[in-house]
């Protein structure tokens, strides 16, 4: 389990932009450095713990792309038809026999290339004599229609790399190597929590002043998409002694501690005096909207974020904080959210200096370009904005406002986690 220092998320400076964050985060949390054997049928979404270089040339050996006829590219007449007879015919999962001096042999997709044979023409673009033998026309170059052994990747090709998160793709390629396992970093195991006197948890009774609590199942829904363990440690009350023993309990079996909103500077905020009795607390004052001040501890070696309270906040900084130091911890390379250009349908003015996020939904317009539309109402309290959007607008620092027509970037939901 990687252990942090107390001023790992120390800075300077009265506000922290958005890549500030990231960097720091980058910079300064380190991998739990733990890993495990995985077979294949559960690598995907796992960080890959080791470089795998090709054992085997992919194709391993030359083969045909086509069903059809192959032979010897010496043996074609630069123009005119020739006949050839046909010397054998190969199978794909079968050996060749060597091909014959000008003859053909009938081969199909995936079958490998007789050795003295080169080129392969398609059976759609040959006719049979009436005596059995095959017609090839000319203009075939030499080669057509084969594919080479490591045409693909060759022998020895780095060809998947520590620290990626493994995809369907990249589970194929390890099994077109042969291979069962896969080193992969373990699962990271994260606490979420939330506090307060006013949350009640589905299921439960609610008072007449008490809400819900949605956040807690929207982390860690977020965080299983990341590949995480989970542990609900429910709703801890506003009572500062059992919030300290919690927190430091929680420090010992979990990589990263989070919780959402009541951590602040009011009087009725123990998780804020809990993490500093612990380990340390920095506030970040981050240059982003929606979201507020997020809290960054450290309690016995373990990393604690707190995020704002309200959803959107909530989503927004989880995508910009949590996501990144998850990625952080579980060593996987950097892979920053890269907006896809769109066209704004809005009209929007904001602060220079400050990231901004719009909720928005995409449409085709009848030009075929794709239109960002402006949810309808403001505010970082509703869910609905977020349930009835497709992603995210960002528009940086640099940014003040927005028309009808000018591009922006869109960052999509899908793509977050």
């Amino acid at each position: 389990m990687a252990q942090l220092s107390e001023d790992s998320f120390a800075f300077g400076g009265p506000m922290l932009s958005v890549d500030e964050a990231v960097e720091i985060i980058a910079s300064r949390v380190k991998a739990v450095g733990e890993t495990e054997a995985v077979s294949l049928g559960e690598a995907d979404g796992r960080i890959l713990a080791r470089d795998i270089a090709a054992p085997l040339p992919l194709p391993p050996f030359t083969n045909s792309a086509v069903d059809g006829y192959a032979v010897n590219g010496g043996d074609l007449p630069p123009d005119g038809e020739r006949a050839f007879p046909i010397g054998g015919r190969v199978q794909a999962g079968t050996p060749a026999k060597a091909g014959r001096p000008a003859h053909a042999v009938r081969i199909f997709t995936g079958a490998p290339m007789p050795d003295g044979t080169d080129t392969v023409f398609m059976q759609e673009d040959v006719r049979i004599d009436t005596t059995g033998q095959v017609v090839l026309p000319p203009g075939l170059r030499v080669g057509a229609n084969v594919r080479p052994a490591g045409e693909d990747i060759p022998l020895g090709h780095l060809a998947l790399t520590s620290g990626q998160r493994l995809r369907p793709q990249d589970v194929a390629l390890a099994a077109a190597f042969g291979l069962t396992q896969l080193d992969v970093v373990r699962r990271l195991r994260i606490a979420v929590f939330s506090t307060g006197d006013e949350l009640a948890s589905p299921g439960t009774e609610r008072a007449a002043a008490q809400l819900f609590d949605s956040n807690r199942f929207m982390l860690m829904a977020m965080l299983r998409r990341l590949g995480c363990e989970v542990s609900d440690l429910g709703i801890l009350r506003d009572e500062r002694a059992s919030l300290a023993n919690a927190l430091k309990q929680a420090a010992r079996q979990h990589d990263l501690i989070l919780t959402t909103g009541g951590v602040s500077t009011g009087e009725e905020d123990h998780v804020k005096a809990a993490v500093e009795s612990a380990g340390s607390l920095v506030l970040w004052r981050m240059a982003i909207k929606p979201g507020r001040p997020v809290a960054m501890g450290i309690i016995d070696g373990t990393p604690f974020i707190g995020l704002p309270g309200n959803p959107v906040a909530s989503f927004v900084t989880f995508v910009h904080v949590v996501r990144p130091t998850v990625l952080a911890l579980s060593g996987a390379a950097s892979a920053p959210l890269i907006p896809m250009p769109v066209r704004a349908t809005f009209r929007y003015k904001k602060k220079l200096g400050r990231r901004e996020y719009v909720r928005v939904t995409l449409r085709k317009a009848a030009d075929a370009m794709l239109e960002a539309t402006k949810f309808p109402r403001e505010g970082a309290g509703l869910l609905s904005s977020l349930v009835e959007t497709d992603g995210l607008v960002e528009l940086g620092e640099s940014i003040v406002k927005v028309g009808p027509g000018d591009s922006v970037g869109f960052l999509s939901y899908a793509n977050m986690f």
